[in-house]
């Protein structure tokens, strides 16, 4: 490689970072925003959730065509394409009066986005074989990074000036992140006179492939298992004792608990899983994470909570970087910007439907069984990374790989 692998993670480390931070930077004030400075006084649950939901609809059903386009004329493009639209859009949010257009352009963000997906695609491709786990690993940290830091600067944003500056702060943080792609990410040349292929091609050829379509199974309910529980966090707080002052408060630090657990795992995780296997790891994560999820059953109090939350969120760190990397071993390299669109696309979806199937079990049933359900379905899923035998499927695509290359 004519460029050092490693500077490019950095490079892309930083862009996504800033990319996620941009993103949750409005998540806390998202519903005061609707009513305050948009007028929403009706349906404002309805309200909050669709402008939630929106986003990842449309980023769902998009994200296959940009993955199309990325293994066409390249990952770098759709890192500037994207980082530039969202910037853009941060802008317009700014100026926004309406409900509606404020929906609209929910919805425009979601078609336009791809900056995380087109980043992990261009680090999996542009990274030597045997690194690619524990950069992917790496790269996982990006977003938990800025999902952490992101509802802490808006929280500080709004409060000492006001939301619709949040949004700026959001357009100014994006472009950094389209600045930093444009003028330090580095890929290597692309054959763009090779036809591009049809969505629908796409999927067929991912259909066949078995144990591609066991990881896009396994990325959406990995994902759905912390977004199910997003709504209802902090009405389980309130169930503990703990005061509506201070629920926001507590419901970020426990929040937070899971992505910090990330940031301080994943890189081990990775380097584990470039020894041990990352079918081994990814089945520890699930195991982990189920036991984590149905202990979380019989906790009582805020501290031994969010305590269990942390504990969760080490053994969760493993799982979706293992996955990354399998989709890696798995997939052609010409294939890899649609496979990582596809890959987007099932994490989109069940970030929409988790905080929904939250809100209606938690109308249904008392929280603490949700814990329980959630564990379950973790646990469902590391027996099914053994049935579906995946590290045989994944052993035997890698030798093919390697095979043909020769």
């Amino acid at each position: 490689m004519n460029f050092s692998w490693r500077r490019n993670l950095i490079v892309l480390w930083v862009g996504v970072f800033f990319c996620s931070t941009a993103y949750s930077i409005s998540i806390p004030f998202l519903s005061i925003f609707l009513t305050d400075e948009l007028g929403v006084t009706n349906h404002l649950e309805l309200w909050s959730g669709v402008s939630f939901g929106i986003t990842f609809l449309a980023s769902a059903l998009i994200s296959p065509f940009w993955g199309s386009l990325a293994d066409k004329y390249g990952r770098k493009p759709m890192l500037i394409r994207s980082g530039f639209s969202l910037a853009a859009l941060y802008l317009i949010n700014y100026f926004v009066h309406d409900p509606y257009v404020f929906l609209l352009v929910r919805v425009l963000q979601g078609l336009l986005a791809g900056f995380v997906p087109a980043a992990i695609a261009m680090v999996a491709t542009n990274t030597p074989e045997d690194k690619t786990g524990y950069a992917l690993s790496i790269m996982s940290t990006a977003g938990a990074t800025g999902s952490i830091i992101g509802p802490l600067i808006g929280g500080v944003v709004s409060y000492y000036t006001s939301n619709r500056d949040a949004f700026l702060f959001s357009a100014v943080i994006v472009l950094v992140s389209a600045l930093i792609a444009t003028f330090f990410a580095k890929e290597h040349n692309f054959d763009r006179s090779a036809p591009r292929s049809h969505v629908s091609d796409d999927i067929r050829e991912a259909r066949s492939n078995r144990a591609f379509i066991t990881l896009l199974t396994l990325a959406g309910i990995s994902t759905f298992s912390i977004m199910i529980l997003e709504p209802l966090i902090p009405i389980y707080l309130l169930d503990m004792g703990i005061s509506k002052d201070s629920a926001s408060l507590s419901s970020g630090i426990v929040f937070s608990a899971v992505g910090i657990a990330t940031v301080l795992m994943a890189p081990q995780w990775g380097k584990l899983g470039s020894k041990k296997g990352f079918g081994l790891i990814l089945f520890i994560g699930l195991i982990g994470g189920g036991i984590g999820n149905i202990l979380q059953y019989f906790v009582t109090g805020y501290v031994g909570f969010a305590i269990l939350r942390f504990g969760y969120g080490l053994f969760y760190a493993g799982v979706l970087p293992a996955v990354n990397a399998m989709i890696v071993q798995v997939i052609e390299p010409g294939f890899r910007g649609r496979a990582f669109g596809l890959n987007q696309s099932a994490a989109q979806l069940a970030t929409m439907a988790g905080p929904i199937m939250g809100g209606l079990l938690g109308g249904l049933i008392p929280i603490k069984w949700v814990f329980v359900i959630n564990g379950v379905m973790l646990l469902a899923a590391a027996v099914l990374v053994k049935t579906r035998k995946l590290e045989q499927q994944i052993d035997a695509a890698r030798l093919a790989r390697q095979s043909a290359a020769q």
